[in-house]
């Protein structure tokens, strides 16, 4: 009898291990925030994740980079995120009337500037010349993200129309897939001057190795920029938590230090 319950029993505890392996591995996956982040963040939200982290240890974030209307696509087919920070309010908007996310689940982060940048091996005076830069003899190539489907693409195109130079600089426009591809276009030599993102000059990665202009406000539509949490987030809590912490003041001071506003400004 004794032998008979011990083989009994044994198949039970395995039950009983295996539903707490997966109940383990549900948390841990419940754990977890995928963020489809505009690549104009790059710099910026990977100090809010590490800071964010320092807060929330028990929460992983997963980010991707790349361009807000790819993802936007993406999105459109329930790609595999949480969350969304698009460098264009409306791509999230989109989503909303389209049933992909809740209304209340939108929120505003900041607002986005753009910069003509050259680096400092450059003989271009951009603070003195600032649009007029673009149309200088030494200029053979311009970088800017693709105006298809990179807010910062159609920013700068808006810009160079509303400044009346886009007719003389338009078959001089190199397209990057993003506006950090674009800014690595100039960094390499690849490209003479870019209009990319103010936080991309202000990064750690171009600071200090380029001079820039900023592009008058007035010139091109403002960059407002803004999230949502999408309505197949795995863990919505955990979702939550890492918006409000971009929303809160550490976030908002880390955002600031790369030159994003708050909407509100």
């Amino acid at each position: 009898m004794r032998c008979r319950f011990f083989f009994s029993i044994v198949p039970a505890l395995a039950v009983a291990a295996l539903g707490y392996l997966d109940a383990t591995a549900l948390a841990t996956e419940q754990s977890a925030v995928r963020i489809a982040a505009a690549a104009d963040l790059k710099f910026a939200l990977d100090e809010i994740v590490e800071s964010f982290h320092r807060q929330h240890p028990d929460i992983k974030v997963q980010v991707t980079y790349g361009s807000s209307g790819n993802f936007y696509a993406q999105l459109s087919n329930r790609a595999p995120f949480d969350v969304f920070l698009s460098a264009d309010v409306d791509y999230p908007r989109r989503l909303i009337r389209e049933g992909l996310a809740p209304a209340n689940d939108e929120f505003l982060y900041g607002v986005g500037r753009i910069v003509i940048w050259v680096p400092q091996s450059s003989s271009i005076d951009v603070e003195k010349l600032g649009m007029q830069s673009l149309l200088s003899p030494e200029v053979r190539k311009i970088a800017i993200a693709n105006p298809r489907h990179a807010p910062y693409g159609r920013a700068a195109e808006a810009a160079m129309k509303s400044m009346g130079v886009y007719e003389q600089v338009k078959d001089r426009l190199v397209l990057g897939d993003t506006v950090l591809q674009a800014a690595q276009f100039v960094e390499s030599g690849s490209a003479d001057i870019g209009m990319i993102s103010r936080s991309h000059a202000l990064a750690p990665s171009l600071r200090g190795k380029g001079r820039f202009w900023e592009v008058p406000l007035d010139a091109y539509p403002r960059r407002v920029q803004g999230g949502v949490i999408l309505s197949w987030a795995q863990d919505r809590s955990a979702a939550e938590a890492l918006r409000d912490f971009v929303l809160g003041g550490k976030g908002r001071a880390i955002l600031s230090r790369y030159g994003f506003e708050t909407p509100e400004e």
